[in-house]
């Protein structure tokens, strides 16, 4: 499992975080060494407890991801979790479970409180290195399950290899592109240009065209008038980029490019651009519409369990009370150790039921998980559609770009044809 920690403190955010509706399925889990039966009474508590210390982050804050493709039963994430602790020192650290499905994915989150007491006095558990503690129990994890170790257990240097930046995510996200396929592109294109000309026109194969940027220098400029930093993503130093490309006064600047788009992008094009994005925006309203009903579907066959089993322990509670002989009997059964024994059979039957419940709960979640991942399959197949789509729709506009005035109207005419846009 991969397991990701903080000592954090904000318990009233953390307990709404935890229980968002955003998920498909919430259940809480497990509330140990708590007043409350909630999570945010329970991070209330820890919060007041911290006050008698100078303690600002009171919890320590805990997901545990197994592999995508694995069923992992309830009884594994506990083990997990108690290990945990055994290693950081948080045994008998008042703590919540919390599990969370979706996309067809399972994983847990589990918050201890870090106040403990110590010598008599309130202190806050000291957990030092436990990032790299968390990772080589990670590891052990993974071997113990016999699942394939990721190549970030395998060899630290093949973590993380794009290392995309927040702003990098964003603007690939508003022009509907791939961080990694835009990466790809610009440190493609430079590695085989040799100037300013061969690198414009490198890039303008996937629909973009060299600009001067304000401050950056030299920039890339898509069609749909986002900016990409040249040095950022082809991986380059500035000085690198002067002695290669020459001056950057002599490229037309942003504003310019874009209205080269604009004037050479024809309404005919804007509008195919428009359409697309309205056929995928239905796709995936439809696809959405299906989680929706599933996730219902689950949760209503989930609540109609829990019922059945509560009856079946409430039975199983008021057979026990029967067997139960009261009066002189009874007395006669304390004394010669009777109500001992049956007390003993009747906790370790009970265990059995507890045990039953939760595999019966385990085997119906795994045929949900099942269920949710084949529209997850779905979903990806549309994503990949789409983004196939998206790829003709930005050589179709690079055609027209490179094409002469005698011959656009004849790529214009084409082009549903080419993008198969009804």
């Amino acid at each position: 499992m991969i397991l990701k920690a903080s000592q954090r403190g904000g318990g009233r955010e953390l307990a709404t975080h935890l229980m968002k509706e955003e998920n498909e399925h919430i259940e809480l889990h497990e509330m140990r060494g708590f007043i409350a039966n909630d999570l945010q009474g329970a991070f209330d508590e820890a919060h007041a407890i911290s006050k008698a210390t100078k303690c600002k982050q009171y919890l320590f804050s805990l997901s545990l991801n197994p592999p995508a493709h694995e069923q992992v039963a309830t009884p594994a994430f506990i083990r997990a979790a108690d290990k945990v602790e055994k290693h950081l020192g948080l045994e008998n650290q008042p703590r919540a479970i919390v599990f969370h499905e979706k996309e067809g994915r399972r994983h847990a989150h589990v918050v201890w409180s870090r106040i403990g007491i110590e010598d008599d006095k309130l202190k806050a558990v000291n957990l030092p290195f436990y990032k790299r503690r968390l990772t080589e129990l990670s590891k052990e994890l993974y071997l113990e399950h016999g699942w394939k170790l990721p190549d970030g257990h395998r060899d630290p240097s093949l973590r993380d290899p794009t290392n995309f930046g927040l702003v990098e995510w964003q603007q690939a996200l508003r022009a509907g592109r791939d961080p990694r396929e835009i990466k790809q592109v610009f440190q493609s294109a430079w590695q085989h240009s040799d100037s300013a000309k061969a690198l414009n026109a490198a890039l303008s194969e996937h629909g973009f065209m060299l600009a001067r940027g304000d401050r950056r220098g030299f920039v890339a400029v898509d069609y749909r008038g986002e900016v990409y930093s040249l040095t950022r993503y082809a991986g380059v130093k500035t000085k690198e980029v002067k002695q290669r490309l020459g001056d950057p006064e002599k490229l037309p600047s942003v504003d310019e490019t874009k209205a080269t788009f604009k004037k050479r992008i024809t309404p005919n094009l804007n509008k195919l651009i428009k359409q697309q994005k309205q056929n995928h925006r239905a796709q995936k309203s439809i696809l959405q519409e299906k989680v929706f009903t599933l996730a219902k579907q689950q949760k209503l066959t989930r609540q109609a369990l829990g019922k059945r089993q509560q009856k079946e322990r409430e039975l199983f509670q008021h057979h026990n009370a029967a067997q139960t002989r009261r009066g002189l009997a009874g007395v006669w059964d304390f004394l010669s150790g009777k109500t001992v024994q049956h007390k003993k059979e009747a906790q370790f039957k009970e265990w059995q039921l507890t045990k039953e419940h939760q595999l019966e709960k385990d085997s119906i979640i795994f045929s949900q998980l099942e269920e949710r991942q084949k529209l997850l399959k779905e979903n990806r197949r549309v994503n990949l559609k789409q983004k196939e789509e998206k790829k003709r729709l930005h050589l179709a506009v690079t055609k027209v770009m490179d094409s002469k005035d005698k011959t656009m109207s004849r790529h214009q005419k084409n082009l549903s044809e080419k993008l198969h846009i009804k």
